[in-house]
C-alpha cells in the first residue's frame, strides 16, 4: 500500500472508541496515520491547529466543528474528509467544495438502521399492536382465538413520501412484503419509481389512499410542515403516520388535532421541538409512539459507520474513487 497519509479525527472525542472500536480503529491504521487520542472538537486549539497544518484526511462524525475558510486555510494539505455519520450539512461550508476537497459520509450506513426501524414500525403498526397492547395492560382480558377485523398487513398500502437513502433503502426491505408500496417525490421520474418498482403517485394521492404514511423527505425551507392540517386530513380515519425524517416536516399542532380526535395514530421518532417539553400531550396520547430519535445508528451499529469510513480511506489510499462521495450540488435536497 502507498505512503499512509495525515489523518485527524474531528467529532465529539468520546464518540471516537465506539465509531472506530479496537479492530475497526486497527484497519484504519493500516490506511492512514492517525492519534486516536488526539480529536479536534475546536479547530482554534493550539494543537489542533498544529496538526492541521499537517492533515490531509478528516475523519469526521456528530460534533466536527465547521470547515470554514479560516480552517482550510490552517489545513493546507487537506484532500479528502471522510464522514462517519450521515448529513454533512452541518460542517461543511461553500469553502469546501470550492477548494476541490473531497467529501464522502457514511449516510448509505446509517440509513440501514433508519429504514430497519420503519419496517419494523410499519408491520407493527399494521398489526395495531401498540393498540392491543394498551387494550390488554388496561383490561387484562382478551378475546384470545377471535379473528380481529381491520388489522394486518396482506395488501396494506403504504405510502412513501421521500425516495431518500433510507426511503431508498426501505423500498428493498418492503420487497419481500405483501405490502401495497406508493412513492411521492418531486424529483422522482416515473422512469425512476419503475427501476424502484413503485408507483410515483402525487403526495395528496398518496396520502388519501394510504394505510400508513411514512415521511423520509429532506428538512428544507420547502418541507416545513409538508404534512400540515389540510394534508393529515386527506389520511383515511385509521391511518398512522411514522416519521423518522425531521419533526418539523409536520406540523405537530395540525396532528395533535387529529390524535386528539382518534382519527390518526402516530409513530414519531423525530418531534418538533426536539427534545419534546416534559409537559407535552404527545407523551400521554394513546395513539401517539414516541420514540428519542434512536432509529439512526445507535450501540453497536455505529461501528458500520466506522467500517465505512475505513472502506473509504483504503480507496483513496488506493488512488480509487469513493463510493460514498457526496455530490454538493444536490446537497440541499438530499436527506
Amino acid at each position: 500500500m502507498p505512503e499512509r497519509p495525515q489523518a485527524l479525527f474531528a467529532m465529539t472525542d468520546q464518540n471516537v472508541p465506539h465509531i472506530f472500536p479496537p479492530e475497526v480503529l486497527a484497519r484504519l491504521r493500516e490506511c492512514v496515520e492517525i492519534d486516536p487520542t488526539l480529536v479536534a472538537q475546536d479547530f482554534t486549539d493550539p494543537r489542533i491547529r498544529q496538526a492541521l497544518a499537517r492533515t490531509e484526511v478528516l475523519i469526521t462524525g456528530w460534533g466536527c466543528p465547521r470547515l470554514d475558510a479560516a480552517v482550510l486555510d490552517a489545513a493546507p494539505r487537506l484532500r479528502a474528509v471522510l464522514h462517519a455519520a450521515g448529513s454533512v450539512k452541518g460542517f461543511t461550508t461553500p469553502e469546501v467544495w470550492q477548494r476541490g476537497i473531497a467529501v464522502s459520509s457514511a449516510a448509505d450506513a446509517n440509513a440501514l438502521p433508519v429504514a430497519e426501524y420503519t419496517l419494523a414500525m410499519i408491520l407493527l403498526a399494521g398489526k395495531d399492536v401498540f393498540g392491543y397492547r394498551d387494550q390488554l395492560r388496561t383490561r387484562r382480558e382478551f378475546p384470545y382465538g377471535d379473528i380481529l377485523p381491520g388489522i394486518g398487513n396482506y395488501g396494506r398500502r403504504v405510502g412513501i413520501v421521500g425516495a431518500s437513502r433510507i426511503g431508498r433503502r426501505l423500498i428493498e426491505l418492503l420487497r419481500p412484503h405483501d405490502l401495497r408500496v406508493s412513492l411521492s417525490d418531486p424529483y422522482v421520474d416515473e422512469a425512476e419509481a419503475a427501476r424502484l418498482g413503485v408507483p410515483l403517485v402525487p403526495l395528496h394521492e398518496l396520502l388519501r389512499t394510504s394505510d400508513i404514511v411514512t415521511v423520509h423527505a429532506p428538512q428544507t425551507p420547502e418541507t416545513r410542515h409538508l404534512l400540515g392540517a389540510r394534508e393529515l386530513a386527506l389520511m383515511p380515519t385509521g391511518a398512522v403516520l411514522i416519521n423518522t425524517a425531521r419533526g418539523a416536516l409536520v406540523d405537530h399542532d395540525a396532528l395533535l388535532t387529529e390524535l386528539r380526535a382518534g382519527r390518526l395514530s402516530a409513530v414519531l421518532d423525530v418531534t418538533d421541538p426536539e427534545p419534546l417539553p416534559a409537559d407535552s400531550p404527545l407523551f400521554d396520547l394513546p395513539n401517539a409512539f414516541i420514540t428519542p430519535h434512536l432509529a439512526g445508528s445507535q450501540g453497536n451499529e455505529v461501528a458500520r459507520l466506522g467500517q465505512t469510513v475505513v472502506d473509504e480511506a483504503a480507496r483513496l489510499v488506493s488512488g480509487g474513487e469513493l463510493v460514498h462521495a457526496i455530490d454538493h450540488t444536490v446537497l440541499e435536497r438530499a436527506a
